[in-house]
């Protein structure tokens, strides 16, 4: 499981490598302010174009700027070998790191959310969808606001 997720994160990454080589700001522009304020997609960018591939490791850590360093890394120019580098090593700590998280709340947490899925049935499934339908819907309130008030702000 470590090799696949380990192939996955890298070629992805390559992925958006090149497609921020390819189409520039304009896609990384288009695709990050839905996460990320311009501000702080600037604020990444800056730390791209600073530390190279350095950055490109470090954001896997980072939870926003980890789809972002690819793309960003390709449309200001990062050298591909020094991206490959950085993309290499972030994913070979990353990804133990993350399957181990999961390996362990699993471990720790099986039994229990075992024995909770017997004892709710197929209550149990309908109430995690309507939390998930919940979440989904706060967040995009929440997104929409923030536009309209940064909209706003703009004409002022």
């Amino acid at each position: 499981m470590l090799l696949v997720a380990l192939v996955s994160a890298v070629v992805g990454d390559n992925i958006g490598y090149w497609l921020g080589r390819r189409f520039g700001h304009a896609a990384v522009d288009r695709y990050a302010r839905r996460l990320l304020s311009p501000a702080r997609v600037m604020v990444a960018e800056s730390f791209v174009r600073r530390y190279g591939a350095l950055a490109v490791c470090v954001a896997r850590f980072v939870g926003g700027f980890r789809f972002l360093a690819g793309p960003l890394a390709g449309a200001v120019g990062v050298q591909f070998r020094s991206f490959l580098l950085g993309n290499l090593l972030g994913a070979m700590l990353f990804v133990p790191y993350a399957v181990g998280i999961g390996y362990a709340i699993g471990y720790g947490l099986g039994p229990y959310l075992t024995h909770l899925r017997h004892a709710l049935g197929g209550i149990g499934y309908v109430a995690l969808l309507l939390v998930i339908i919940l979440i989904v819907v706060l967040v995009r309130v929440s997104r929409r606001r923030k536009d309209r008030l940064e909209e706003s702000d703009a004409r002022n």
